[in-house]
């Protein structure tokens, strides 16, 4: 009598043998020497079992660790529209796929709402310790009854509902890989990196969910979210939830003069810096025309020349006096609104802070204060805040109503965070402002005026039509020697049938 085929994980893969009757699987499948066994990459574990269970063949998974939970939520809480589509979208694409919604529009409670409708052992993996923290808390003030653990920080706990850093996560890819039923990577353009990436590959999780408000990547990367979470199922921008889900929002962009001396100064270094170019046949226009820039910059000293001036004309652009003087203005106009100013440097940071007597984050400083700046803000007793990129992601901001960027940026992901910080709907008709001041005919216009046009694109291009009416997800089965086995054991089972900035 034939021997029924055995799935096993093996730190990372799958082993299968004796080979299971036949032919689909093999397209998964490689030959190892070593074990003289068929070994598959765990992330294609949902495919090929569903190719065993297609063609009727019985075997054992062994593979699986992961296991059914109750969550019992606290509070109950009616979605948002978005919320319920985005929900409905990501179970009609087999509890797979990415979801786009802007910073403020409730990604956590859809990881939340998913979790309840996908009742399994769970990893949510978070880009820094201070949002793994905050998920915790999240996730115990929902789910009182839960066992929740975190991986990461000094912790290595082992529960059904796990909350990792990227970093802890991949470093125990092989060891975490079949202890969880579904994935929930939040901000997950961070997974597609060499390094992160292992999370998703060692990983047999049959359902994946993505969370990101800017999921492209300069290095085009994002294109290998499809494999590793599921393709993205939906998107809504600010602008869509404006009203609704989030605060009406106003974006102003001033412009301002630099002075004569200023002037003066920044086109001589521009000039320098572009004859340099010039000369060694490079342009900044692309990604790797800004790398061309930094390896000449390094083999020569007139290339080092280059790079001083161009660093001194971007300072010029990003400092000039013009600027602290509109923030003046600003500020006394919005006065006493919350206000969040950003800047692209620490050493803009600490100058307004020392000038408008303004307390400021960046990453020098300890997390004690941090916590005890964010507390203040949130209760009004600092009316404004002034950081670089520390509060772009990861650090929960209490909500404002006017944000303002002293220097433009050319990043779609920095802008939107940004102004997600002031887009938290509060009491009444808020209108949440931000204020985007840049340095007039110089880069820095140019820079902010290619992320706006990039951001127009890629809304249009990236926009994907919505399931009319989302259905439920069919229950399948696999058998496992003599015992009829459910793949992940409930109703929510699969179907088998429809399966960064360039300088300027």
């Amino acid at each position: 009598m034939a021997r029924i085929p055995t799935l096993s994980f093996d730190r990372g893969t799958l082993i299968v043998h004796p080979p299971p009757k036949g032919k689909a699987w093999v397209d998964y499948a490689t030959w190892d020497d070593r074990v003289e066994k068929f070994r598959i990459p765990a992330i294609y574990y949902r495919p090929f079992v569903e190719v065993l269970q297609a063609e009727q063949t019985n075997f054992v998974d062994n593979a699986r660790a992961f296991e059914t939970i109750e969550l019992f939520a606290s509070t109950d809480r009616e979605p948002y529209p978005h919320q319920s589509e985005a929900l409905a979208a990501w179970k009609q694409a087999g509890r797979r796929g990415v979801v786009v919604l802007p910073t403020a529009a409730g990604k956590t409670y859809l990881a939340l709402l998913a979790m309840q409708a996908t009742p399994r052992s769970t990893l949510i993996v978070v880009p820094t310790i201070d949002l793994m923290h905050q998920w915790y808390a999240q996730l115990l003030a929902t789910f009182p009854h839960a066992e929740v653990g975190l991986l990461g920080g000094g912790s290595r706990d082992r529960t059904a509902i796990l909350v990792a850093t990227y970093d802890s996560a991949a470093i125990h890819a092989e060891a975490l890989g079949n202890r969880f039923a579904l994935l929930i990577f939040d901000e997950c353009h961070h997974l597609p990196t060499d390094f992160n990436r292992v999370i998703a590959e060692y990983a047999i999780a049959p359902y994946r969910l993505g969370l990101s408000a800017t999921p492209e990547r300069t290095d085009g990367k994002h294109a290998d979210l499809n494999t590793l979470i599921g393709k993205e199922v939906y998107r809504k921008t600010a602008e869509e939830l404006a009203g609704k889900a989030l605060a009406n929002h106003e974006v102003v962009q001033i412009k301002v003069k630099l002075s004569e001396q200023e002037r003066d100064r920044y086109n001589q270094l521009i000039c320098d810096r572009n004859t340099f170019l010039k000369q060694s046949k490079i342009s900044l226009g692309s990604l790797k025309g800004w790398q061309l820039f930094v390896q000449a910059s390094a083999r020569s000293a007139a290339g080092r020349r280059a790079m001083l001036a161009h660093r001194e004309a971007k300072e010029i652009a990003l400092g000039t006096d013009g600027k602290m003087r509109i923030l003046s203005e600003l500020l006394a106009q919005h006065y006493p609104e919350r206000t969040l100013i950003f800047t692209a440097d620490n050493a803009t940071v600490y100058r307004i802070s020392q000038e408008f007597l303004i307390p400021a984050i960046t990453h020098q400083t300890p997390v004690k204060e941090r916590h005890e700046v964010l507390t203040k803000f949130r209760e009004g007793e600092y009316k404004a805040l002034v950081a670089s990129h520390v509060l772009n992601e990861g650090v929960d901001v209490p909500a404002a109503k006017v944000a303002i960027i002293l220097s433009g940026t050319g990043s779609v992901r920095e802008y939107v965070q940004r102004l997600g910080r002031v887009l938290r709907k509060g009491h009444g008709d808020k209108l949440a402002l931000m204020y985007e001041v840049i340095a007039e005919d110089t880069s820095e216009e140019r820079t902010s005026t290619r992320r706006r046009n990039a951001h127009r694109r890629d809304v249009a291009l990236l926009r994907l039509p919505q399931p009319e009416n989302p259905s439920e997800i069919v229950p399948i089965y696999g058998v496992g020697g003599n015992v009829t086995k459910r793949v992940a054991d409930a109703s929510v089972e699969w179907r088998s049938d429809n399966s960064e900035e360039v300088e300027d």
